[in-house]
């Protein structure tokens, strides 16, 4: 039966019939708009979350906008300040590159190793980058404190692969040829030997780095150390001088997470008295680095030819307004956000989503309660797990405070050096204080949602709760197929390869029995197997998508669209679905899934996230999870002649 009342809320106009959802479900969905749409010239890659970044990207402007009108004092008024002292390009281009000169002559200081170190730190609390990574979370082993953790850091490129392969040795001559540039607009001299002597460092610090499959390891990444544990494993240097210059409050460093101890082992060899003259050319570098956005209109280009152009292929920067609006919303995102949410997210659109989020879980419940290959024992705890699920939905119920935050509409390097001590500031403070269960770590205008391991929470930010992810008063199929596989995606997170390993309460520890372990690499493992094998249209047969670094998404994938087709069939209820626009529910479900990925990228964008990247390319997040779904091949009639054809036993199921 047909029910034109009812709209699909899909564009069933876009179905490309050249292709055949048997061979590329992907490009079935997508390949008309794929053929006639360019990347827009400031994008590296573009689609739907681009899509609906730039809808919302929109929408703050105004708010943006509008500020400047506001009461003094008031976070309005302060945003509209940050925004102001960005957008008055006269006057950064008569500063030129003057506002560094203060930080260089501090490195000009330097004399010894007893210099460095404090200075590093000082540079750090005002937002310059340092050789650790640094961030404020719960402690996996003790979820209910905080506690700091440190990450390896100090490198200009991407990933310390890019200093050793092969393949990267053009991507490295450019990157010594665009530090000398940059460093000569920045008013220093002798540009050659000080980028060689950067470059020489930075491969040495890449050289202790641990890789990507190996960092995004739970277990392995968790290294609890008091501090003087920490200092006793770098002989001879001054961290605690670096944190004097830091300034931490007392006993906020007592105790830390060392993600990978021996990059700090590896430090220690090589702040060393003969390498000062390295460290102050690369402390030189970390200044121009983090502060480039913010200076002359000769800098941000040099700084983003390398960071745009050659690393991911963009030929145009962003508009100033648009690198304005980035510039405010990481300043003061929330506050930007509650105007946000006053103006475009009706309270329909949140009950729709709890109700689909409640489905989603009750979904997720009958599954692990039917799976063949878990033990009850293991199966109990999983339960107890997704029992203790906080989803959440729009927008924080507690509004971040910036009453301290002090802004200067006519001085931009000093409200961005402000906003990074006042965040500084911010996180430390939460060091021996209760855990902030309602905090969130995106805000509501952002186009994506997370899962949090530590908080066992879903996260579902306002923006991404629109067409074509969801729609109030659209065809279930679609919402199930598009937002639905969203919702599983990230409880999914919550038990993969990672998740797994964190219990209900968001505590790292083993709640499996070895044989459920056992039986899930087994399948994992499949996985990565599968992955392993793909290489994206257009690119080299070398150039294959990592299964091990992609794992994790691809498991929050694969459980997410069965558990959402799941939640489907369970909210009709018994009934048939109705044929809409001559597609059955099914087919519905699955091109909802499909529009979801729709997505092109430049090649040297392709190139760098498959290096860095956790997640697969959209092509795959989409094809390679309906080949392992029986559904799917009964939705189309996929037979093992067509190419998206998968053998019964090589199809993986997890959830």
């Amino acid at each position: 039966m047909t029910d034109a009342a009812l709209p699909a809320g899909l564009e069933v106009d876009e179905l490309d019939p050249e292709t055949r959802p048997q061979d590329d479900l992907f490009r079935h969905a997508n390949g008309k708009w794929i053929s006639r749409t360019p990347i827009p010239d400031d994008k590296p890659r573009y689609g739907t979350f681009y899509m609906l970044a730039e809808a919302a990207e929109l929408a703050v402007r105004e708010i943006i906008e509008e500020a400047p009108d506001a009461a003094p004092g008031t976070e309005a008024r302060k945003f509209g300040d940050l925004y102001a002292s960005f957008m008055d390009e006269e006057r950064i281009e008569a500063l030129g590159a003057d506002p560094l000169e203060p930080l260089l002559a501090e490195v000009d200081g330097i004399q010894t190793l007893d210099d460095l170190l404090p200075l590093i730190g000082r540079l750090e609390r005002g937002g310059v980058s340092g050789f650790y990574g640094a961030y404020v979370d719960n402690d996996p082993g003790n979820p209910e404190r905080y506690i700091v953790h440190l990450s390896q850091g100090g490198l200009g490129l991407p990933d310390e692969a890019y200093y050793r392969e092969e393949k990267h040795a053009e991507t490295r001559a450019a990157y010594a040829a665009f530090l000398e540039r940059i460093l000569s607009l920045a008013g220093l001299d002798d540009t050659a030997e000080r980028a060689a002597r950067i470059l020489s460092l930075e491969t040495a610090l890449a050289s202790h780095h641990w890789d990507t499959v190996a960092s995004r390891d739970a277990q392995k990444t968790y290294n609890l150390r008091t501090w003087r544990e920490v200092t006793n494993s770098a002989p001879g240097v001054d961290l605690d001088g670096w944190l004097a210059g830091m300034g931490v409050p007392p006993g906020s460093f007592d105790e830390v997470v060392l993600a990978q101890p021996s990059f700090t082992e590896g430090l220690a060899q090589l702040i060393t008295a003969e390498r000062l003259d390295e460290w102050g050319d690369w402390l030189r570098w970390q200044i121009v680095h983090s502060f480039a956005p913010y200076l002359s209109r000769a800098i941000t280009l040099e700084n983003f030819a390398f960071y745009g152009t050659t690393l991911s292929g963009t030929p145009e920067i962003r508009a100033r307004w648009k690198r304005g609006v980035s510039f405010v919303e990481g300043a003061m995102g929330e506050a930007v956000g509650r105007v946000y949410v006053e103006r475009h997210f009706p309270p329909s659109a949140k009950e729709g989503m709890d109700a689909l989020v409640a489905r989603l879980i009750e979904a997720y419940r009958d599954s692990i309660q039917t799976l063949e290959w878990m033990t009850p024992e293991t199966r109990e705890r999983a339960l107890q797990k997704l029992d203790r699920f906080t989803p959440k939905i729009g927008y924080p119920v507690r509004w971040r405070d910036y009453s301290a935050l002090e802004v200067d509409p006519e001085n931009l390097l000093a409200n961005v050096r402000a906003t990074a001590e006042f965040e500084f500031r911010r996180e430390l403070g939460k060091i021996g204080t209760p855990l902030d269960r309602d905090e969130w770590f995106m805000t509501p205008q952002t186009v994506n949602a997370y899962y949090n391991p530590g908080f066992n929470e879903i996260v579902f930010p306002a923006a991404i709760l629109q067409h074509p992810f969801y729609e109030e008063g659209r065809d279930a199929a679609a919402n199930y197929g598009s937002i639905g596989a969203v919702i599983g995606h990230e409880i999914g997170h919550g038990f993969d390869d990672q998740g797994s390993r964190y219990d209900g309460d968001g505590r790292l520890t083993d709640w499996w029995t070895d044989a459920d372990r056992a039986a899930f690499e087994e399948r994992t493992t499949a996985l990565v197997a599968q992955y392993d094998a793909l290489v994206p249209q257009g690119l080299p047969a070398g150039e294959h998508v990592n299964g091990a670094l992609t794992i994790g998404e691809n498991i929050g994938d694969l459980g997410g669209l069965g558990i959402a087709w799941k939640a489907y069939v369970a909210s009709l209820e018994g009934a048939e679905p109705p044929v809409i626009d001559g597609l059955t529910g099914a087919e519905r479900f699955f091109l909802g899934w499909a529009e979801s990925w729709r997505e092109k990228r430049r090649e040297a964008e392709q190139l760098r996230l498959m290096a860095i990247d956790p997640h697969s390319p959209p092509e795959f997040r989409c094809n390679q999870i309906v080949r392992n779904l029986d559904v799917f091949y009964d939705t189309f009639g996929v037979t093992s002649d067509d190419a998206l054809w998968l053998d019964p036993g090589e199809r993986v199921t997890i959830w």
